[in-house]
C-alpha cells in the first residue's frame, strides 16, 4: 500500500509541478541518509540539522560540510520525529518502538528514554515547549501527553480527540498547545490549566500537520483533503484556504519572518506567500514524496526530508 501511494504521489506531483506561473528552484546541497527520511529539524546554531529515518537511525549533519557529525543509536524501529530543545543542547527522537529518547548533543549520549506504551502506530509527533522544560507527544491512543524534561515523567494527559493525534505544536509564547488529529479536528489547549479551549473543524479528512506563525496569531494546518488552511487563533476563524498543494499535506513550516509557508507531501516542496496565499515557488529535486520541511533559524535555508532517502537544502534567498 505504501509503495502504491508513493507511485500515485509521484505521478500526481509531476502533473502539478512546473509550468504553473511560479518559479522552480533547485537544491543547493543533497545529503544521503540511506533510508526513508521521516523528519528533519534545525538546531538553534543554524549549522546543524537532525534527521530521523525509517531504519530507526538518527543522524546529525554539519550543513556547511554536508558531513554526518554523529549517529545516535538505540531505536529498534522507525524514527517518526526529531526535535531540538530551544537551547540546542538536547535532541528528542520518537519512534514506533514506543519510546522517546533524549540525546546530549555535546556527547552524543542517550541521557533518558521514555516509554510511551499508549503512543503506538506509524507516527508519534513531539515538540519542545519554548522554555525547554516540557515535551509534548501525540499518538494513536487519541491522547496528548506532557512530559517533564528534568524527571522524564508524564505530568499531564490531555484527552478529547476520538482518533489518533499526529501533529502537536506549542504556541511561540508557550501558553497554548495545538493538536491535529485523524478525527479532522484541531484542538487548542491552555497549557496552564490543561483544558481544551477551542475545537476547530479543520478538514474533511484527517489533519496531518500544523504550524504556528512566528507571532502566534495564526495557525496553519494541512490535511488529507489536499488543502492547507489558515486559522485566526484568537477567534478560531478560518481566514484562508490554499487549494494548490496537490496531495496530502504531511508537513508545514513558517519562515522565521512569517512571510513564507513551506508545504510538503508530493515530490515537490511548495512555497506560499502568506499575505497573498499565492504559490510563489516549487522546489523540484526529490524523487519520492517529501515527509518533512524545516527552515533554518535565519530563514536563508530550507531543509526537506524525503522517502527518496535524502535531505535537500534549498537557498531561500533566491526566492526573495
Amino acid at each position: 500500500m505504501w509503495y502504491f501511494r508513493c507511485i500515485v504521489a509521484i505521478c500526481f506531483g509531476l502533473a502539478l509541478g512546473a509550468g504553473c506561473g511560479h518559479k522552480t528552484l533547485s537544491a543547493k546541497k543533497t545529503l544521503s541518509h540511506g533510508s526513508f527520511v521521516n523528519s528533519v529539524a534545525w538546531r538553534s546554531d543554524g549549522r546543524t540539522i537532525a534527521s530521523g529515518a525509517y531504519d530507526g537511525t538518527v543522524k546529525l549533519w554539519d550543513v556547511v560540510s554536508g558531513q554526518v557529525t554523529a549517529t545516535p543509536t538505540g531505536h529498534a524501529q522507525p524514527v517518526s520525529c526529531v526535535a531540538f530543545s530551544p537551547d540546542g543542547k538536547m535532541l528528542a527522537s520518537s519512534s514506533v518502538d514506543h519510546t522517546i529518547k533524549f540525546w546530549n548533543i555535546a556527547t552524543g549520549r542517550n541521557t533518558a528514554t521514555i516509554t510511551v506504551s499508549g503512543h503506538v502506530g506509524p507516527r508519534i509527533d513531539v515538540a519542545f515547549s519554548p522554555d525547554g522544560r516540557t515535551l509534548v507527544s501525540g499518538g494513536s491512543n487519541n491522547a496528548i501527553k506532557l512530559w517533564d524534561i528534568a524527571s522524564g515523567k508524564s505530568i499531564a494527559t490531555l484527552e478529547g480527540h476520538i482518533k489518533p493525534v499526529v501533529a502537536v505544536a506549542f504556541s511561540p509564547d508557550g501558553r497554548t498547545l495545538a493538536s491535529g488529529s485523524f478525527d479532522n479536528t484541531i484542538k487548542l489547549w491552555d497549557v496552564a490549566t490543561r483544558t481544551n479551549t477551542a475545537t476547530l473543524n479543520a478538514h474533511t479528512g484527517g489533519v496531518l500537520s500544523i504550524a504556528y506563525s512566528p507571532d502566534g496569531k495564526t495557525l496553519a494546518s494541512g490535511g488529507w483533503d489536499h488543502t492547507i488552511k489558515f486559522w485566526d487563533v484568537s477567534s478560531g476563524r478560518n481566514t484562508d484556504i490554499l487549494n494548490g498543494h496537490g496531495d496530502d499535506a504531511y508537513s508545514l513550516a513558517y519562515s522565521p519572518d512569517g512571510e513564507i509557508l513551506a508545504s510538503a507531501g508530493t515530490i515537490f516542496v511548495r512555497l506560499w506567500n502568506v499575505a497573498t496565499g499565492k504559490n510563489t515557488a516549487v522546489l523540484d529535486g526529490h524523487a519520492g514524496p517529501v515527509s518533512s520541511v524545516a527552515f533554518a533559524p535565519n530563514g536563508k535555508t530550507l531543509a526537506s526530508g524525503s522517502t527518496d532517502m535524502t535531505i535537500k537544502l534549498w537557498d531561500m534567498t533566491s526566492d526573495k
